[in-house]
């Protein structure tokens, strides 16, 4: 085994060589391949869960941990060959996936039968429909939150993967990018989607826009001070061979360094072709010198949810009839309808190493769910450095007779409190560090 080191240290320094020769070539010939990240890690108590107040480690307080590679070469005439690849990563266990808090439990209107408006029994035969739901729930549970924080199918770049040409009209690009409704609202959230106190956590299902989409063509341009986006997304089910599901979608903005106005929207079809998910959004913002105020309001419908015949398919596949198993689709179909507003309101003051902000937020449900939440607090970040900060959130979560929303963070999703119509209260404190 002694023989053995100094031939490792003889490859170490070969490879780092390597590496070095690499990078002085990609500079000296206008290229260059950059590696970074973001580790965010914290503590965090949330109360009003099943479990009582739960208390925890978390990655992800502020903005999800992530590292990634991202490079450029100047073609000349004002031509550039971009590309990124960017993976999560879960600085409390080293994986790619994490769980809600609330782990695999759903809101009460999505599993109990009652609320989903199906009789005690759907076949003297069968066991009760509770029954047959609570066997139901763990596997939708699954399939919601593996969706929702991208870590389903076998993505290693789950974040971000594209590759581009930045031209003098602007940029084309191709692969897995955010969407331009989601990069309004992330320009209007005066959290800028960071903590437990950003906008969309209030509503993370039935989601209320499409953060990324794969298989996506963009353009986009910026002219002065006007910027703009164009998206057209094909199918995201790469097993399916009959998905037909499509995202059309679209932003406008006008900033300057006083004022900033914007708009977007993202239009989907589902696996079927249906007109789906539809989020419009509108925003405003005001900066005076060390302190800022912003607002926005966001439009959202889904007339047809994607993907209901897993559920379906999953019934049967465990021996439900098609006729009971298709009422229970079709129920949930109903259910996961969307139709709602959700507003924003919020305010920053920075000043040194000091960085405050207090939020508002609030979701008007349409539907007979009913399922209103609010959400105010405060967030706190002290700069250590240009790349080092600690934050400190406090959040509660107000939800109305059906709402059931949990504080999580920018990382990790807070999940369903005990029951409908209870609140909860979330506070973390953390650490972020980019590299």
């Amino acid at each position: 085994m002694t023989k053995a080191v100094p031939s490792i240290f003889k490859c170490a320094a070969l490879a780092s060589a390597l590496c070095c020769a690499s990078l002085a070539s990609a500079q000296s010939t206008g290229s260059s391949v950059t590696l970074y990240g973001l580790a965010d890690i914290g503590i965090t108590q949330v109360t009003g869960l099943k479990a009582g107040s739960v208390t925890q480690l978390a990655s992800g307080i502020m903005e999800g941990s992530r590292w990634g590679l991202k490079g450029t070469e100047d073609l000349g005439g004002g031509y550039k060959a971009i590309f990124t690849l960017e993976s999560r990563v879960e600085l409390d266990t080293g994986s790619v996936k994490n769980s809600p808090i609330s782990l695999g439990q759903l809101s009460d209107r999505y599993s109990q039968a009652s609320l989903l408006g199906l009789p005690a029994s759907l076949n003297p035969a069968l066991p009760p429909t509770q029954g047959i739901l609570n066997l139901l729930v763990p596997k939708l549970a699954a399939e919601v939150y593996g969706v929702n924080v991208g870590t389903y199918g076998n993505r290693i770049f789950d974040r971000q993967a594209y590759v581009g040409m930045i031209t003098p009209f602007g940029a084309v690009l191709a692969g897995r990018m955010y969407t331009p409704a989601f990069e309004t609202n992330a320009m209007f959230d005066i959290m800028e989607i960071q903590s437990a106190l950003s906008a969309g956590q209030i509503v993370s299902f039935p989601s209320i826009l499409e953060i990324r989409k794969s298989n996506a063509l963009a353009y986009r341009a910026v002219m002065g001070g006007v910027s703009g986006s164009l998206m057209y997304a094909l199918g995201d089910n790469g097993e399916a061979t009959t998905d037909s599901s499509q995202m059309i979608g679209f932003n406008l903005s006008y900033k300057t360094d006083a004022f900033a106005v914007g708009a977007a929207y993202n239009g989907a079809k589902n696996e079927l072709g249906q007109d789906s998910l539809k989020t419009t959004v509108l925003g405003a913002s005001l900066t005076m010198g060390a302190h800022k105020v912003s607002g926005m309001g966001i439009q959202i419908t889904d007339d047809n949810p994607s993907n209901m015949g897993l559920i379906g398919g999953s019934l049967m596949a465990s021996g439900l009839p098609a006729s009971v198993a298709g009422v229970i689709q079709n129920a949930y179909t109903q259910a996961l309808k969307v139709d709602g507003q959700l507003f924003h309101l919020g305010y920053r003051h920075s000043n040194g190493p000091h960085t405050v902000s207090v939020a508002y937020n609030t979701y008007d449900d349409k539907r007979p769910s009913d399922a209103d939440v609010k959400s105010y607090g405060v967030a706190y970040t002290y700069a250590l450095s240009k790349r080092t900060d600690l934050n400190a959130v406090l959040v509660r979560y107000d939800n109305g007779e059906r709402g059931q929303a949990a504080p999580g963070g920018n990382g990790y999703l807070g999940g369903v409190t005990a029951s409908a119509g209870t609140s909860s209260t979330g506070m973390a404190l953390g650490v972020r560090h980019r590299f």
